[in-house]
């Protein structure tokens, strides 16, 4: 599996941790639900630092490199992503938790 993490500084952007927070309740993070080879993807924020991005978790580094994934918050923010970062990854698991399934999406204000 491949790990990518991709960051924005939104310093440069018109839109905020909040404006792309409400562009996510909205459906646009279902739209990922369909890619092939997307094992999970999940936002992050540092409202301290000012920045926006994502998580990907690929079952292979094929995968990653060859998605065809959704326009999205490039697209909004107006730039590629400032920092990105790939990583193998060596295991997962997942623990038990409460979070409800929400159509392939659990969106957690």
């Amino acid at each position: 599996m491949r790990a990518v993490v991709v960051w924005w500084d939104l310093r440069y952007s018109e839109q905020t941790i909040d404006s792309l927070g409400e562009y996510l309740n909205d459906g646009a993070a279902r739209r990922f639900s369909g890619v092939h080879g997307l094992v999970l993807k999940f936002w992050i924020s540092d409202r301290g630092a000012d920045r926006w991005g994502a998580v990907l978790l690929w079952e292979s580094a094929d995968a990653a490199a060859e998605a065809a994934m959704p326009s999205g918050a490039a697209e909004l923010i107006g730039y590629s992503p400032t920092e990105r970062y790939e990583f193998d990854v060596e295991a997962v698991v997942e623990g038990i938790h409460g979070l409800a399934e929400q159509g392939g999406a659990a969106v957690v204000p």
